[in-house]
């Protein structure tokens, strides 16, 4: 495989693009934007394919762009793959056709030949597709040996607008799905947050889907404004500063949600995943170290002993937004954990989608560094 990697500069062209020719059937294009307008993106995507003809075009909106060891904002960057014998093909669905994000999650599975099919990335609306779900129905509809990974696009600090783009249709009601098929690729996945939990566990007395209500029968949104203190003012975005951990009724395993809007009228807060009934939750807090020691335990994870290749980085915004000036650092970590001959490319999310650490099936994370590590064999 050979990769190239470029992005828009202030003159609207792309900057280094080779004008050398790919595989129509065999070359994935990357594309992620951070603060652009969405006919910026589209002017940019047609001027690329001008260069890249018959490539697979995938990408989304995102709190932040990553390429190699760098952050990028206020630009849109593409990654160009040219496999030798991995084929693709993706599949795309509005949320609007569907009866749920379960049933949208079972289409686009379904949806993907499985003969062959060795890994699915997925790309997701980022505010109103409930991940969770989504996930699930992945799930339920792939062979159980087959990989998920992928997140939902970001809109940075604002919470408004986030989207996908397939070919050369932006649009922001569903999701789409990447599958890889043949056996010459070699796939690596790893998944860690970093997050400390503090504060008392409390149950979750009344919820629906991904809207929490009430904990220990008490406003769940004015026991949030409590404990953030002067930070409150600022929600939904400094939810992200402070995720909870979250524990499913009978189960052991512990998952972070994050907060993606509220509705003060109704003292309700939304997640970006389920908050079943009976959940216990306990408020999360991080520091720089913490986070930048999850990085690179989900770099260490994901690393593969043949060396070299692609890694795709989904790494939560709210994490960006702690790290502030020492967020490269993370890619960093990241970096030195895969070692030596690795492209780095990936975005700053609402949402990341992987298998659990403990290695449970496909599921919504929120909070995490998850790293995707695509290499192909000779």
């Amino acid at each position: 495989m050979k990769i190239t990697q470029l992005h828009m500069g202030k003159d609207g062209g792309w900057m280094k693009c080779s004008k050398a020719r790919i595989g129509a059937d065999r070359a994935l294009c990357l594309v992620f934007w951070s603060d652009m307008d969405e006919d910026e993106v589209r002017a940019a995507v047609e001027r690329l394919r001008e260069t890249c003809a018959g490539a697979t075009i995938i990408g989304c909106s995102t709190g932040g762009i990553i390429q190699d060891r760098l952050l990028f904002e206020n630009t849109v960057s593409a990654t160009l793959v040219n496999f030798t014998h991995t084929r693709l093909r993706t599949v795309s669905a509005k949320a609007s056709d569907h009866p749920d994000n379960r049933a949208l999650g079972r289409h686009l599975g379904n949806a993907l030949p499985h003969e062959g099919l060795t890994h699915v990335f997925v790309l997701s609306e980022g505010l109103t597709v409930n991940g969770c779900a989504l996930a699930a129905g992945l799930a339920e509809a792939l062979p159980v040996n087959i990989g998920i990974t992928g997140g939902l696009a970001g809109d940075g600090e604002r919470f408004r607008h986030t989207s996908i783009l397939h070919g050369t249709d932006i649009f922001s009601d569903g999701a789409l799905c990447l599958g890889l098929y043949g056996d010459k690729l070699v796939v690596g996945q790893g998944t860690r947050g970093g997050w400390l939990p503090f504060g008392p566990e409390r149950l979750v007395t009344a919820s629906h889907d991904n809207v929490l209500l009430e904990l220990d029968g008490e406003s769940a949104l004015e026991l949030y404004e409590k404990y953030l203190g002067k930070h409150a003012q600022n929600l939904p975005a400094s939810g992200h500063l402070f995720p909870l951990n979250l524990r499913e009724p009978g189960s052991s395993t512990w998952t972070v949600r994050t907060i993606l809007g509220l509705d003060r009228d109704r003292k309700a807060l939304f997640f970006g995943g389920d908050m079943p009934l009976g959940s216990t939750v306990q408020l999360m807090r991080g520091n720089v170290d913490s986070l930048l020691d999850g990085a690179q335990e989900a770099g260490g994870e994901a690393r593969l002993e043949t060396g070299g290749g692609l890694a795709i980085l989904v790494s939560c915004v709210g994490r960006k937004m702690l790290l502030k000036q020492f967020t490269e650092e993370e890619l960093d970590a990241v970096a030195d954990a895969l070692g030596p001959g690795m492209a780095l490319t990936g975005f700053y999310s609402y949402g990341e989608i992987a298998r659990g650490i403990e290695g449970e099936p496909c599921s919504l994370h929120n909070q995490t560094m998850m790293v995707t590590v695509l290499h192909e064999k000779e």
